[in-house]
């Protein structure tokens, strides 16, 4: 038995589990970091093969908060942040087998065949519309009533596939999208809230929130990896299996197998950043009632193909990507275009291609062999972007897990959390199973966590 004591103990080493870690290291803080796998940064990877660099899982982010600027700002010397080629503003939709732009202002919004004549003249009455009373509206209901039905299936259904791989008829608009329940809310209108918050005062931290597209030079792992090493190696434990927390004397016994050694951590917080689904095995002590609206969290399956090319001979891919609304009831929910985005991801007139199939609407394709979704994928190329030559090498990714849902239950579950947190101070049930599932809204919620952390040490110093 190998016994540690720490002020903190942080579960899962993912972006959450690693921001937070580094700011309560930052701070002289004894912090301990437990990853179940043999690496750390969660569903975050970047590859090197044959001259081309890709992601498996997020390809992208958003410089989307106050506080993913300022982890940018704390890492710079560590690591160099890419901002996407300007083509990226440019996102295509299919409708009836055919990309359009996705319209970027007034005059396109007008020449767009995307939306129907009639939500074009409606939205100019968006306005005027009362804001909706009932709190549990999903997304799907609240586009429908204020912009019309064309905008809900060639704007934001693609969009929620891109997010969320997810439904718009069952996501809550005020936990999936919370920004847009509140420019309703606070301001009656998304075009008058849109207007009224770009009028309002920002300090010179939130100027910086461009909302970018934004990837760090030679990938997204350098991003992790200069905040693993800003930790001291010792303090963080791979492959730690068997992980389980319990209260004891006021603070937390940790519990886990490395290597067929038994370990324990005597902790006086714990926080978890793991997804929901594994939080039963974990804390146990909460008893099943609680875990249950805990753990009741819904996941899009989603199978990711990414495809490298040393010629390619298809559509320009002069785009961030596209994606392909539910109605045109095809398999794939889009494709990204990262060698468009960003220099040196393939060799000279190569593309790749990140192409993700599945989600919450089509669950069953992740059970299909990897010939099956090679076949359904190199169709899709083939129809959509007129490419018929094969790829150089194409890799498969599956996750059972990849995305959590923000449904009706999200409600049972933030009030679990939250009664759990108050019966037991110094346990924090964090990641994504709130607060957002965006890089930006990771660093976020991290950040903060830590931030309020080592405000209430200080004042009890």
């Amino acid at each position: 038995m190998q016994r540690k004591e720490a002020e903190y103990t942080i579960i899962g080493a993912g972006l959450t589990g690693l921001t937070l870690a580094f700011y309560l290291a930052k701070s002289g803080a004894k912090v301990i970091l437990l990853e179940r796998s043999s690496r750390i940064g969660g569903v975050i990877q970047t590859r090197r093969e044959h001259d081309f660099t890709f992601e498996t899982g997020p390809n992208t982010g958003i410089i989307g908060s106050p506080e993913i600027v300022e982890l940018f700002q704390d890492l710079e010397q560590k690591m160099e942040v890419e901002i996407a080629n300007p083509a990226a503003k440019d996102r295509w939709i299919m409708k009836n087998g055919e990309w359009h732009s996705l319209p970027s202002g007034l005059a396109s919004a007008l020449r767009t065949p995307l939306f129907s004549w009639h939500d074009k003249f409606r939205i100019l009455a968006e306005p005027f519309r009362r804001k909706g009373s009932n709190p549990d509206e999903t997304v799907a209901d609240l586009v429908k009533r204020r912009l019309g039905n064309s905008y809900l299936e060639y704007a934001v259904d693609p969009f929620i596939s891109g997010i969320y791989a997810g439904d718009p008829k069952r996501l809550v608009t005020r936990y999936a999208l919370p920004k847009l329940y509140t420019l309703e809310q606070k301001y009656g209108s998304f075009i008058k809230g849109g207007i009224k918050k770009s009028k309002e005062h920002k300090s010179e931290i939130e100027k910086k929130v461009s909302r970018d597209v934004f990837s760090v030079k030679g990938g997204l792992k350098n991003l992790i990896m200069a905040l693993g090493n800003a930790m001291d190696p010792s303090n963080i434990q791979l492959e730690a299996s068997e992980i389980t927390v319990r209260p004891f004397n006021g603070r937390f016994q940790v519990s886990f197998r490395n290597n067929k050694v038994q370990n324990e951590i005597l902790s006086d917080k714990v926080i978890s950043t793991i997804a929901g689904v594994n939080i039963p095995s974990v804390f146990q002590f909460l008893g099943n009632e609680r875990l249950i609206h805990i753990s009741n969290v819904s996941y899009a399956k989603v199978v990711q193909v990414v495809a490298c090319y040393k010629k390619w001979e298809g559509k320009s891919l002069n785009a961030f990507g596209g994606l392909i609304p539910g109605r045109e009831n095809r398999d794939c929910l889009g494709i990204l275009f990262p060698a468009s985005l960003f220099p040196e991801r393939a060799p000279a007139g190569g593309a790749i291609l990140s192409a993700f199939l599945g989600g919450i609407k089509k669950p069953g394709i992740i059970e299909k062999s990897d010939a099956e979704i090679t076949a359904l994928f190199q169709k899709e190329v083939a129809d959509s972007l007129n490419a018929h030559n094969k790829p150089d090498f194409t890799h498969i990714f599956r996750y059972e897990h990849a995305i959590p849902q923000y449904e009706k239950n999200t409600g049972d579950r933030l009030a679990a959390i939250e009664a759990v947190q108050n019966e037991f101070p110094g346990l924090i049930l964090a990641g994504n199973i709130r607060d957002g599932i965006g890089m930006a809204d990771r660093v976020k919620q991290a950040k903060q966590i830590a931030m309020q952390l080592l405000d209430k040490k200080q004042a009890q110093v």
